[in-house]
């Protein structure tokens, strides 16, 4: 089953200490859950066209809310980073923001 690289790879995840990462090549995302350190590092290098060199995953489990007496749990999520190798060129979004 072939799956787009935009149903993999669903967003950037820009913090301060994923921000650090940038400068050793070193990009955090927001990926699908269901997607394998493989298929990740596929979809990276289709869409920014780089190559990567590693895939870290992390499965986030939800935080727990309030508002008032109701309290609930934030949706879980599945996130990457992506290390890209010596020779590869950078990601521009990431690039443009530091």
């Amino acid at each position: 089953m072939k799956v787009a690289p935009q149903d993999i790879v669903l967003g950037p995840i820009i913090t301060e200490n994923s921000m650090q990462g940038v400068a050793l090549k070193k990009y955090t995302f927001k990926v699908a859950k269901d997607a394998t350190k493989i298929s990740i590092a596929q979809a990276v290098e289709e869409l920014f066209g780089v190559q990567v060199k590693k895939v870290n995953t992390i499965s986030v489990r939800g935080r727990y809310r309030r508002q008032g007496y109701h309290g609930g749990y934030t949706p879980s999520y599945k996130k990457a980073i992506v290390t890209l190798t010596e020779k590869s060129k950078g990601i521009e979004f990431f690039e443009s923001m530091t």
